[in-house]
């Protein structure tokens, strides 16, 4: 397998750089990337998602196509040509919803007409892409065969191996994590199983079908938003009636078979955006999900209720709302990790500037031009930016760990409020979940 398998990874985002980076280890890998800014960055050693340290990024490098005499390597391109002679694809592209939260297959349609471009006979697509059980051979290999010209298990195969890449989580890296694998036909499957257990360290599970690889990854994060939706749920309830919510989990924790989940916002680009793509094909099936679907309720009216709750504690201490000043402590979709995408926090952020507040945002993470660019706000980075002024309210919306150890009644205006989405803080605050 390692004189003959030539690895090309689609998309070098959060999930394609590790996983290019894990198979260059053994292999001749090539990234490639449409974003010419993200491969000059790569092609410097740096990794701005900070999944793949500078170091360990840098020692991977090669600076030719390893196709040729190397053994192994990787080397980051825009340049499609530099592609061709590979014989496995790996496909790691976005699974976006739209404004409407349908499932945008868009950047996986592109990808596999890139694909199709460049694909042989007797070459392998894997798909990691996380989408609705039948995408794969109903939406994307249709697009390689019409513009390959080649024909699906015969001429070329498929196989499906779900991504479970946790960002910002330096302990459970790609290598660590068990892998679902699957093929389009038996063979196809061993092969594409035996390729993955070769720098899997977890080991792999060789599905029976390809659908039921796209399914098993689908459910995932769905039981997940909907173990967060029952806690959210919960913490409305008990802040009604005066009970601290992280207070009842802890005591219901002592339970050997409790399941422990924390009341706060869904976002990102997996938990937020997966059920979606599972209830779009239930209802192509003539199936209305409704659990699914109210757990999505529920967790996307999070950023709304959060900011009405920050907006009642300033008026029981007799804040003026209109005339008031928020600062909202993050602004990525969890804690410790750059990640901006589908951050629910812009709901807070945006409730809040309903009410008519002014809202000023800090997170020593984000990258600022990022976020004005996805969400038209301005995001504070420097500690020494927000710490001259004084707030009427602080909402700490995620919890870096830069945030945990500061007192932050320090920054509140007499008689102003802290509210803790996270529950983390440790000084006196007036509200949280």
């Amino acid at each position: 397998m390692n004189k003959q398998t030539k690895i090309a990874v689609i998309g070098l985002g959060y999930v394609g750089l590790p996983l290019a980076r894990l198979f260059s280890t053994k292999y001749p890998v090539v990234g490639f990337d449409i974003n010419q800014k993200r491969i000059e960055e790569l092609k410097q050693g740096r990794d701005h998602t900070l999944e793949v340290e500078d170091d360990i990024l840098q020692s991977a490098l090669v600076g030719e196509n390893p196709y040729g005499s190397l053994t192994k390597g990787l080397y980051c391109t825009s340049n499609l040509h530099d592609i061709t002679k590979a014989n496995i694809y790996i496909v790691t592209v976005p699974t976006p919803v739209d404004k409407n939260n349908r499932p945008d297959l868009t950047p996986l349609i592109k990808a596999s007409e890139t694909v199709a471009k460049v694909i042989s006979k007797g070459d392998i697509v894997v798909y990691e892409s996380t989408v609705y059980p039948g995408a794969t051979e109903e939406d994307c290999i249709p697009v390689v065969e019409k513009f390959s010209g080649l024909t699906f298990n015969k001429d070329f195969f498929a196989g499906y191996s779900p991504e479970r890449i946790n960002p910002g989580d330096k302990e459970h890296t790609v290598e660590k994590i068990k892998k679902i694998t699957s093929g389009s036909t038996p063979e196809a499957g061993m092969f594409v199983n035996d390729l993955y257990a070769s720098v899997i360290t977890a080991g792999t599970h060789l599905a029976p079908t390809i659908k039921v690889a796209e399914a098993a990854k689908v459910i995932e994060n769905s039981q997940r938003d909907i173990n967060i939706a029952f806690v959210n749920e919960l913490a409305k309830i008990f802040n009604r009636m005066g009970i601290d919510t992280h207070d009842v989990l802890d005591a219901a924790g002592t339970k050997w078979n409790f399941l422990h989940f924390e009341p706060g916002l869904v976002g990102g680009h997996c938990i937020g955006v997966d059920p979606y793509y599972l209830a779009q094909k239930a209802q192509e099936y003539g199936y209305h999900p409704e659990i699914i679907l109210a757990g999505r309720r529920m967790n996307d009216a999070m950023g709304e209720y959060i900011a009405s709750q920050v907006v009642k504690c300033m008026i029981k201490k007799g804040i003026c709302i209109k005339s008031s000043t928020v600062l909202v402590l993050g602004i990525t979709f969890k804690e410790n990790c750059p990640d901006i995408r589908n951050s629910k926090v812009v709901d807070v952020v945006r409730s809040l500037e309903e009410y008519g507040t002014a809202v000023i945002v800090y997170d020593p993470w984000a990258n600022s031009v990022e976020v004005a660019h996805e969400y038209a706000i301005e995001s504070l980075r420097e500690l020494k930016a927000i710490s001259n002024n004084r707030y009427d309210a602080i909402v700490l919306t995620v919890a870096h760990k830069e945030f945990l150890d500061i007192d932050w009644t320090q920054f509140l205006k007499t008689d102003g409020v802290v509210y803790d989405v996270k529950g983390v803080l440790k000084e006196t605050v007036n509200g949280r979940l």
